[in-house]
Formats: structure tokens, sequence, C-alpha cells
């Protein structure tokens, strides 16, 4: 066993060396199967990030929400750069214009969304939301709206894939993209409490060529064929308030006590901002000479740019 991994440990009821910070993604194996996964959890990196704009309460779950499952995705690809998530209405008459969030490989998170408030039918609506559910539907019915990953590597070609709108929650959408897209069986909780946000991803990867000649030339290679069933049913035991509350290693011991559970130490998560003077320029540009002057007269001489 390497030094930076950790196994559980049955009698203290936790992983060794559990981390007290909640905002961490902790990779974790079965060991000697083709089971991965990860667990995130976050609190001040979310709390930060939705303390950029007055957002309603389910738009706020459903950040929390996309911004978990961004920190779950990324660490399934092999990448320099970022991976994000975005939402995009195709409902004129959609309360909700588009969200997005992003992680990318050190760990720095933000998110972003947009919303109508024109009218106070508007407002009242999203006042009687309070789940992160109700802001997805927002979408539209099953089988509108858009939803897309993009992967943008920092040298290299980035990469969009659109994911089918097949449920009513972001994680179930995300989970059958993985299986069609990538042949890959997925497991996805996600869940947001407006104050914390976590999640669980766990994948079941391809036998190599030598484990399949092994399998099919012995009965007793020491394959255990049913783990993949016994880990769907275990994963799905998980509630929200304990993806949102309980610390990663704790978790692992909740769902997986029984079995030889692996893992490297974590990768912490923060809040971190892109913008900057130069993309504030450019933004003022793109917007024209006769809308900026407009702006500079509406503020009293000034042009404002908040975060």
């Amino acid at each position: 066993m390497t030094q930076d991994t950790k196994t559980l440990n049955t009698d203290n009821n936790q992983l060794t060396s559990s981390p007290t910070d909640n905002d961490v993604r902790q990779r974790f194996f079965i060991e000697d199967s083709p089971v991965r996964g990860d667990v995130v959890r976050l609190s001040r990196s979310y709390a930060k990030t939705i303390s950029q704009k007055p957002y309603p309460e389910a738009i706020k779950r459903l950040l929390g929400e996309m911004l978990t499952a961004a920190s779950l995705l990324i660490g399934t690809v092999k990448i320099n750069g970022r991976l994000s998530i975005q939402l995009q209405s195709s409902d004129s008459d959609s309360l909700l214009n588009w969200a997005m969030a992003e992680c990318d490989q050190d760990g720095i998170i933000r998110a972003l969304a947009s919303w109508k408030t024109d009218t106070d039918e508007h407002v009242q609506a999203w006042e009687n939301m309070t789940d992160a559910k109700e802001a997805f539907a927002e979408l539209g019915a099953t089988g509108q709206g858009v939803l897309f990953i993009n992967i943008q590597p920092d040298n290299g070609e980035p990469y969009q894939g659109i994911v089918e709108r097949t449920h009513d929650n972001l994680a179930d959408c995300l989970a059958h993209y993985q299986k069609q897209s990538a042949q890959i069986p997925t497991l996805i909780n996600l869940a947001s409490d407006g104050l914390q946000a976590g999640g669980i991803l766990v994948q079941m990867l391809p036998r190599t060529v030598e484990e399949a000649i092994e399998v099919e030339q012995n009965e007793d290679a020491g394959i255990d064929d049913d783990l993949w069933t016994r880990l769907s049913v275990l994963t799905r035991t998980v509630k929200a308030e304990e993806l949102t509350t309980l610390d990663a290693n704790e978790i692992l011991y909740r769902l997986y006590h029984e079995e030889n559970v692996v893992a490297p130490d974590p990768v912490e998560l923060a809040f971190g901002c892109t913008c900057s003077r130069e993309k504030s320029e450019m933004a003022i540009e793109q917007i024209g000479e006769a809308e900026a002057l407009d702006i500079i007269e509406e503020q009293g001489g000034t042009f404002k740019m908040d975060c």
C-alpha cells in the first residue's frame, strides 16, 4: 500500500486519515475490481459561488447539483483543462434562461445562471420553488431544453457532448449520457440543500483483455460478478441529507464498509472567479460604443461591472 492511499477502517467507523475539509473530491476504488468512483462535498466553495447573485432558492440548489456534477465528471477524464455543464432553455416561456457550472483539473469551481424576473408573476413563481428539480423543469418538458458537457483542454481541441434529456433530474440524465456515450455503466447521485452540496459517482470500467480471458478460462478466477449489482443497490440507498452533511469518507464507510475500498488523497475544491480587466474590456467592446455611453449616462458618468 502506497503512502498516499488509505483503506476502510472498520474498527473506528471511518477511513483512516479522514480530511476535515468538506470542499473535496475523494476518489475511491474497490480493490481488485474494475470499479472506481468519486465523492464530492461542497461547503464554503458553494456558498461563495451562490453569494455572487441573489439567486432564487431553486436555482441555488440546481447550481449546487451542477457544481457537484462538474467536479465529479472531471475526475473521469484525463485532461489538463476545464469541464463545464450547461443547461439552455429552448422555450421562450421558461423562467430559467440558462445555467452553467465548471470545474478545472486543479479543483477550481464556479457557476452562473440567468433567470426571468421581468414581472411580479415571475418573481412569485420563483418564490414558490424550493427544489433543484423545479428549476431543472423550467427547461421544459422531458425531451426539451438542451444540456451540454463541454471539455476544454489547456492544449488541444475542445469537445462538446449533447446530453439527452431523458429524466426529470440532472443526475439521471448525466448517468444515462455516460452509459450511452462512453459505454460505461454509471451511477450518479446529487444533492443540494441551498447551503451545502454533495454527490457520488460510481463506474464499472470494462474488463481488460487479460481479465476477460481469465474469466472465460477459469470460473474460480476471483472475479466478483455480483459486485456491480451489489454496489448499485447500496449506492441508491444514500440519502440527500447524507450527501450534503456527512464527510466524504463517512459516506464511503456507510455505503461500502463490507468492500475493500482504497482511497487516494482527496483533491481540494475552491471557488475561483475568471473575471479580469481584459475580459471586462472585451465585454464593453462587444456591446458597442452607443450602448456603453447609454450605460455610463444611466450610472451617473461611470461604467461599473461586477463579478
